[in-house]
């Protein structure tokens, strides 16, 4: 059974988001803040960890940066609708995706569901990507540069793969989006900008100090196809 962490203060809202994720076959524990949510996480290794950023003793964004020094577990953050300062800052501190509140519960298993079906390599998918350095592994969901291990979130990991499997070609937003987080991009959405920027800190220029993730400009991003 898939195990949840949920965090949040609002006891009748985590109520209801636990007994419809039970319903829908998932275990679910949860926390009543940040500080708590730590220690969960601490103890038991959960499949995915949903965090509202609005807690007491502390906050999402602190939990998260505490989770984030010791596992990469798929992480949900639940943001004040049109706060965008919020999602901004969840996704550069490593969050995977993000809902605003009050969600819909059907509409937060789906995200989970997606979330999760991203994260559990697929049978027959191409194993190991190899370019200019850059290894990545579906089996283990690993990722190295010039074979030093890097640090990368299961969102940015989804990204990287569907670049990489289609590196020499033009992928529009909406293409990636679909592909790599599983839901289509709304309008204003800038998670998946935010995801590539991170990206491109963490594996780092070409030799000759261009991206490896071109942007392309009203199009989409493009990996940059070497000579591997």
């Amino acid at each position: 059974m898939t195990d949840i962490l949920l965090a949040d203060d609002d006891t009748v809202l985590a109520d209801l988001l636990s007994d419809y994720m039970v319903a829908e076959g998932f275990q679910v524990t949860h926390a009543v803040n940040g500080a708590e949510a730590v220690v969960q996480a601490q103890r038991k290794a959960f499949d995915l960890i949903i965090l509202d950023v609005m807690m007491p003793e502390k906050n999402g964004f602190d939990a998260l940066r505490d989770i984030r020094t010791q596992q990469q577990t798929p992480v949900l953050m639940l943001t004040a609708r049109g706060d965008d300062i919020d999602r901004i800052v969840g996704l550069e501190m490593g969050a995977d995706d993000y809902m605003p509140k009050p969600c819909n519960p059907r509409e937060l298993v789906a995200r989970v569901r997606a979330i999760l079906r991203r994260t559990t390599p697929q049978v027959g998918e191409r194993n190991a990507l190899r370019i200019e350095g850059i290894v990545l592994t579906r089996a283990d969901r690993r990722v190295t540069r010039d074979d030093v291990p890097l640090e990368l979130t299961s969102t940015e990991f989804d990204i990287l793969a569907t670049l990489m499997a289609a590196a020499g070609e033009v992928l529009s937003k909406n293409a990636l989006c679909e592909r790599a987080l599983g839901r289509k991009l709304t309008a204003y959405d800038r998670s998946l900008d935010m995801h590539i920027s991170n990206l491109r800190k963490k594996i780092g220029r070409r030799d000759d100090g261009t991206e490896r993730i071109k942007t392309v400009r009203g199009v989409g991003y493009l990996y940059i196809l070497g000579a591997d």
